[in-house]
């Protein structure tokens, strides 16, 4: 279970496939306190450390994963946002994030707002009932406040200090990203489709 609130970003430095897996060598400030089993969030998708050598960590990426996420795609040197699991004694900054990424959304624009950046994603509008104003959803595993929201977008406000400590830097008009509804409307939704 995570936040959304991103602890730091790591580097891919390698890259291997064995099957229809991949295994992913990230490069990261926080690698080194890692310890093999951990679930540690990349780009909001839940992975399990496999190894860790010093500031480098392995985690590995099914099939189904790589078909659901942005990970597929990923390449040696790019940027992933991590954040390790939460720790149930402490506050729960941004909100529930499970790390099982519902799907992947598409960047349609990105503005300056003199201080802060606007990013409008599109995302499968069989998704529409899990997105509300004012609502969370977890973008990269970045937890953020979605507006504008339509039957198949929104908007998301970033600030600085989210701008600069993650991965969000690098989102640019037509990119990939993972996304991640609200847990909690899950279950509501469920349940209405259940009583219906």
């Amino acid at each position: 279970m995570f936040t959304g609130i991103i602890e730091a970003t790591g580097t891919v430095r390698k890259i291997t496939t064995t099957g229809s897996n991949t295994t992913f060598w990230v490069e990261s400030s926080i690698s080194h306190e890692l310890k093999t089993d951990q679930s540690v969030s990349h780009n909001g998708v839940c992975l399990t450390v496999e190894s860790v050598s010093e500031n480098i960590h392995a985690v590995t990426a099914i099939e189904e994963t790589l078909k659901k996420t942005n990970l597929g795609a990923l390449q040696e040197d790019d940027i992933l946002n991590l954040e390790r699991c939460m720790i149930t004694n402490g506050r729960l900054d941004g909100h529930i994030v499970q790390g099982h990424v519902d799907g992947t959304a598409e960047c349609i624009s990105v503005s300056p707002k003199n201080g802060s950046w606007e990013y409008v994603f599109r995302f499968d509008e069989k998704f529409a009932p899990l997105v509300i104003e004012k609502g969370s959803a977890c973008i990269n595993g970045i937890s953020l406040t979605v507006f504008e929201v339509t039957r198949n977008s929104f908007k998301v406000a970033v600030i600085p200090y989210t701008y600069h400590h993650t991965n969000i830097r690098h989102i640019s008009k037509s990119d990939t990203v993972n996304i991640e509804f609200d847990v909690i409307g899950k279950y509501i939704l469920r349940m209405q489709e259940l009583k219906a």
